[in-house]
């Protein structure tokens, strides 16, 4: 019933969003006829690829080559959108600034031919964006850490559907060409039943770091069975943090790293973070690293935490919508001095969100040396 709802309305925003196209810029063309009716098409059968997204996002039992067909749709839909809303500013502004009608259609025919390349232009870099995993490189000073330590940060890689064994392979190779301390995932890992994700969800076996690799849930894992995920995770072998901690290093050089589950947990009254417990079994006398999916999380952490690694938000995953995201959490991507103790780093995504694009938000592996 609930992905009944959420597809219906996702499916109704998207048919808002392509009528609004149609009417307010594949209409307004200096085109021919033909054109328009078939640029008017190409929306239907658009539309008829976010249907078909949504009958197999949860179920990715067809070859990628058509999920990605399917995919693709939804980024078109909102860049095209975002197009749109540029054209009718520019369509404005030739109205009440050209007087004269010759001058007035050579700008008019100037911006049709200008919106058409801008939506080819940002949808071809915005398919590439997301094929393209970026290495962001952080450094992080943290009070008491008596010796450095290099963490690599993943997250929301989505596996299922476009993020495949292969996907995770480059992913895993990546990583472990940085020889790094600890690996972290902070959330949204999988976006299908662990049935469908073992063998991309296996190759994090192969992840080598000094100190093993640590993993918290996002709000996308409490949608597909979420003690099956767990208790699998921890079977290959990966320390899945329970609103708990476990200490990094050797003696007293090192630091704390603690994990909470994600805030999705307060709304279905089970696997709800506790922040307190989280931090129970630290050293008090070492720095400590909290995992925690969202950002605005940060709004129950105590001043006894000096850094919090998120995820959640892609950094926008495709421009605007970085500005949406940003009523919805306090940050957005990127570290943060959130008070005079407490730090934040926001990861953009190893992965993403439906579309196979990104604009304005690159795929993020984060390198943080730790000193």
């Amino acid at each position: 019933m609930r992905f009944l709802l959420f597809a219906t309305l996702f499916l109704l925003v998207f048919t808002l969003l392509t009528l609004f196209i149609s009417k307010r810029l594949v209409n307004k063309l200096h085109f021919k006829p033909i054109y328009k009716r078939a640029f008017n098409i190409f929306l239907s059968f658009n539309l008829l690829g976010v249907l078909g997204y949504m009958l197999f996002r949860y179920y990715p039992v067809v070859p990628n080559f058509i999920y990605f067909l399917f995919s693709i749709p939804i980024g078109v839909i909102f860049l095209l959108f975002t197009t749109t809303v540029i054209y009718e500013l520019f369509n404005y502004l030739i109205r009440i600034t050209s007087k004269e009608n010759g001058r007035r259609e050579f700008f008019k025919k100037s911006l049709d031919f200008s919106a058409l390349a801008l939506a080819s232009g940002i949808n071809a870099k915005a398919l590439y964006n997301a094929k393209h995993i970026e290495t962001q490189n952080v450094t992080v000073k943290l009070k008491n850490l008596k010796k450095s330590y290099t963490l690599v940060q993943l997250s929301d890689i989505h596996i299922g559907g476009l993020i495949d064994k292969t996907f995770m392979a480059s992913l895993v190779k990546k990583v472990n060409d940085i020889s790094c301390d600890v690996v972290v995932i902070t959330g949204d890992l999988i976006d299908t039943d662990i049935k469908y994700a073992k063998e991309a969800v296996d190759e994090l076996q192969n992840l080598k770091s000094t100190y093993g690799t640590f993993f918290i849930v996002g709000n996308h894992e409490y949608f597909h069975n979420i003690t099956v995920l767990l208790d699998y995770l921890t079977y290959i072998g990966i320390n899945v943090l329970h609103n708990e901690s476990h200490y990094i290093g050797n003696d007293n050089e090192g630091f704390n790293l603690a994990g909470v589950y994600d805030i999705f947990g307060y709304r279905i009254k089970a696997f709800e973070p506790n922040i307190k417990k989280a931090l129970e079994q630290t050293k008090k006398d070492s720095p400590t690293i909290l995992l925690a999916h969202q950002p605005k999380f940060i709004e129950e952490v105590p001043s006894d935490v000096d850094l919090v690694l998120s995820g959640h938000t892609h950094g926008g995953q495709l421009v605007p919508f970085n500005v949406l995201v940003k009523l919805q959490q306090p940050y957005v991507k990127g570290l943060h001095q959130h008070n005079e103790s407490t730090q934040i780093y926001v990861n953009k995504g190893t992965g993403f969100w439906g579309p196979p694009m990104r604009l304005g938000a690159s795929s993020e592996m984060t390198v943080l040396t730790l000193i």
